[in-house]
């Protein structure tokens, strides 16, 4: 039997997820000999491999860097698992949609000037700050997901189904 190809992949959010991930503790142990884990943040692989069969999605869509992983995961593996609340439902991320700032640079404004104590201003070095969305959305209104796991995080038994 081929070992399943596996990933992992954390946009927008807060990593609880993944830790909700690794709390499965000695199971992981069990789980490693049944699947290849080909990408991940707790691994150093720079690009999102061909012939992913199943990979869990944490968070939301928020930024342009965002926007195009998903796509490319999308693209690259069979069975896609919207994993947690913010990629279920863009949850806390998507509270700057409700702020009333019309637009990204209202964001950054507010972030990195009005909120700033020293240092004010928006960082505009290429690749420090990604370029934000105009509005921060879950997986699925980028994206056809096939599952959905939700919780904040949701708990590692639900991992073991």
């Amino acid at each position: 039997m081929d070992r399943l190809r596996v990933a992992t992949v954390w946009l927008g959010g807060c990593s609880g997820c993944h830790m909700s991930f690794l709390d499965l503790d000695e199971f992981l142990i069990e789980l490693a000999g049944k699947i290849d884990l080909v990408y991940s943040p707790i691994l150093d692989v720079k690009e999102y491999p061909q012939n992913v069969d199943l990979c869990l999605v944490e968070g939301a869509v928020c930024n342009e860097d965002n926007l195009e992983i998903i796509r490319k995961v999308r693209e690259r593996t069979r069975i896609l698992v919207s994993f947690g609340d913010c990629a279920v439902t863009a949850n806390v991320p998507a509270i700057r949609n409700q702020l009333g700032l019309t637009n990204a640079e209202s964001v950054l404004q507010r972030a990195y000037v009005e909120g700033a104590q020293a240092n004010a201003g928006i960082p505009k070095e290429p690749g420090i700050v990604p370029a934000l969305l105009e509005r921060v959305q879950p997986v699925h209104e980028v994206v056809h997901v096939n599952y959905f796991l939700p919780g904040c995080p949701p708990r590692p038994t639900e991992l073991k189904l």
